[in-house]
């Protein structure tokens, strides 16, 4: 029996992951000896691996095509007798296995499935739909549990609860509880997972027989993904493979593991050997779409399906160390090429009509304004503003783009935003805001960096900011009256397109009234990961020439907000070196934000995304404390922020996804963030 591959710490915590796994041995038809020596060493094997849960294929004691051996007593003794041996052979061993065999109650033949654990048999749960039509013939052989009476059947000299009306909850792992149906029953239009997965249910295993045919494994792919997204839930479907009889059907193992709508492990189908599955279960994120997902309890009374099912408790007290399944350092940026280009063209198209629409509704002759900087986000937000005029038959003269320069702005970037508005055919005008934004300093008797400004002109001035050290380069007012001279000029030049981008409003990096405020934003749901390659995808798809090669330099220039003046380095203001690097930043948003992940996870699930390979753990929890704080204080920006399309599962929007009191107090999380452990 191969190794389910885990190397698990037993003293590290789950963090609400359980370790499921799909077992298909090789079968030998109608020989439940041997079939329970093979159950046996997948068992043994997952225990060694510190499996949690472990489900076999349906009849897997026996093999399904049996047909009418199955009214043999010598079969179903011989099935009683495997199931025996593998209860006594889980004594001392921790995981949960669901095994599948022939059981006669109540004088009737059903097929089941049952739950054991440590040398006990916990539940028997009958298949509830017999497929009798085609290829199948389950009526034939066996009962629907709808003719059984008994509520228990005697196993092992002990009653044992019997019935579809059975949940298996484990007290120790918070919202693991485990519910059970057998193949057809998935198939039907109320799958049996469904009334469990309402009832609390949130790993729901499948103990499966279903044959191969042309195109059946992408149907079944798509079933077991579609139901573990419905029943927000883990969905562990175990198929028969090899070994069942070839007369007229061929069973590939085509076992299955989902969460949530994704299919995170699937066996190589036709392998002679034993096929294994396993993976981690995210308990937290299920339980967390459940909580915010208040149509899901509702489908009990609007349905009319309450139901009462009985608990059974089951001793899963798991330990995971480090995860087999990916923790993704860039959780908004697909890795493949191709589903990156999907997203891409996607995103791009929300934005788009997002903003095509607000754009129709203006008084005409419509004049938009926006401001360009030649850094990643102005540039996506003109992108996206150029596409909407075009699909409108506005010219693109119509825009009025304005570049303005300040006392942190870069040749380079000043030359690129100059290019691209060139490139692309709008109506653009340079403003020096240095000479204005000297004047409201002084006229404030602001004295940037020590600087008295009396007498001084802006070229002196420029000069002298050049002998300011690095580590005295800190002035907001400095920042600010920049900021908001920009946008005072672009809210006199008419519609104003807004530039930032959901990790700034995160952050709370943009100035109160200034960069944060516009009439409409196409960015504001999109973080500064996916800005950047949004904006490559652009360069690479929808423009080409010389607007594709200034495209491209933009994405390689250093992010900065270029506020601040640059010393005689020449080096300019860091935006990461400020808030840290992004993709830390965006891989805290989306796990504290989607799935309200606490602190000391979010450390963990880092640790586990191989970020140490960049940065040290130490500098990882440093930059995550720094976030919850920015976070918690840059509310105040949030409750006000304009409107902008929703495009991912993330959003800040007042009006939408994110509502939260400007004065709620980050103590909580910050004590959680600080006893956080790195490992």
């Amino acid at each position: 029996m191969p190794p389910f591959g885990f190397n698990s710490t037993p003293d590290t915590p789950a963090y609400g992951f359980v370790r499921v796994a799909a077992a298909s041995p090789r079968l030998s038809l109608a020989d439940p000896k041997t079939n329970a020596a093979r159950t046996i060493e997948a068992i043994e094997a997952a225990a060694r691996d510190r499996i949690d849960i472990i489900a076999f294929p349906e009849l897997n004691l026996t093999g399904y095509t049996c047909h009418d051996l199955f009214f043999q007593k010598t079969l179903l003794d011989g099935a009683m007798e495997a199931l025996e041996r593998c209860v006594r052979s889980t004594r001392g061993l921790s995981p949960v296995a669901v095994v599948g065999m022939p059981l006669v109650v109540d004088d009737q033949i059903f097929n089941v499935a049952v739950a054991m654990q440590n040398g006990a048999i916990l539940g028997v749960v009958p298949k509830t739909y017999l497929p009798n039509y085609k290829e199948f013939y389950d009526a034939r052989y066996f009962a629907p549990p709808s003719t059984a009476s008994s509520k228990s059947v005697r196993l092992m000299n002990l009653p044992i609860p019997f019935g579809t009306d059975l949940l298996f909850d484990c007290p120790k792992l918070s919202g693991c509880v485990m519910g059970i149906e057998i193949c057809e029953d998935l198939w039907g239009p109320i799958p049996p997972s469904a009334l469990q997965a309402i009832h609390g249910a949130t790993v729901l295993v499948n103990l499966s027989a279903s044959n191969e045919t042309i195109a059946k494994a992408a149907y079944r792919r798509q079933l077991v993904a579609n139901q573990s997204a419905t029943c927000l839930a883990a969905y562990v479907y175990a198929a028969a493979g090899i070994g069942e009889s070839s007369t007229d059907l061929v069973f590939g193992g085509h076992s299955l593991i989902a969460e949530n709508g994704q299919v995170v492990a699937e066996a190589e189908r036709f392998r002679a050997e034993c096929q294994t599955i396993a993976t981690e279960i995210d308990l937290d994120h299920i339980r967390l779409n459940r909580l915010q997902t208040t149509s899901f309890a509702d489908a009990i009374l609007q349905a009319g399906i309450a139901r009462e099912y009985r608990r059974i408790p089951m001793a899963i007290a798991p330990t995971i160390g480090k995860l087999s399944r990916p923790v993704d350092p860039h959780p908004f940026v697909p890795s493949e090429a191709s589903l990156l280009r999907e997203r891409c063209e996607e995103i791009f198209a929300i934005q788009r009509v997002g903003l095509t629409h607000r754009l129709s509704i203006l008084p005409v002759p419509i004049s938009p304004a926006i401001g360009v900087s030649g850094g990643l986000d102005s540039t996506l937000s003109l992108l996206v503003l150029c596409r909407s005029l075009d699909s409108m038959g506005v010219p693109r003269s119509r825009i009025r783009a304005l570049t303005m320069p300040g006392f942190g702005t870069t040749s380079r970037t000043r030359n690129n935003a100059l290019k691209l508005m060139e490139q692309l055919g709008i109506s653009w005008k340079e403003i020096d805001i240095r000479e204005m934004c000297l004047l409201e300093m002084k006229a404030l008797g602001h004295s940037p960096f020590g600087i008295l400004l009396d007498g001084l002109d802006v070229e002196t001035l420029q000069e002298r900011l050049l002998d300011v050290p690095s580590d005295e380069r800190h002035d907001l007012t400095f920042e600010n009256i920049q900021a908001r001279m920009r946008t005072t000029l672009l809210m006199n030049s008419g519609f104003v397109v807004g530039t930032g981008d959901l990790s700034e409003l995160a952050l709370g990096w943009c100035t109160y009234n200034a960069d944060h405020m516009s009439m409409y934003n196409p960015n504001v749901s999109v973080p500064k990961t996916l800005v950047k390659f949004l904006t490559r995808w652009a360069a690479e798809n929808e423009f080409d020439g010389d607007v594709r090669a200034t495209l491209l330099d933009i994405v390689a220039t250093e992010i900065s907000p270029e506020l601040l003046p640059m010393g005689r380095d020449g080096k300019a203001q860091s935006t990461e070196d400020s808030v840290g690097p992004y993709e830390l930043n965006d891989f805290f948003i989306y796990h504290f934000l989607r799935y309200a992940t606490p602190p000391e996870k979010i450390l963990w699930l880092a640790s586990q995304a191989n970020f140490d390979v960049a940065y040290p753990l130490e500098t990882v929890h440093h930059w995550l404390e720094l976030f919850i704080r920015r976070f918690f204080i840059a509310q105040f920006k949030r409750t006000c922020l304009p409107d902008g399309p929703k495009v991912g599962s993330v959003s800040l929007s007042p009006r939408g996804d994110w509502r939260m009191p400007t004065d709620a107090v980050a103590r909580l999380w910050l004590d959680a963030a600080e006893n956080a452990k790195i490992v």
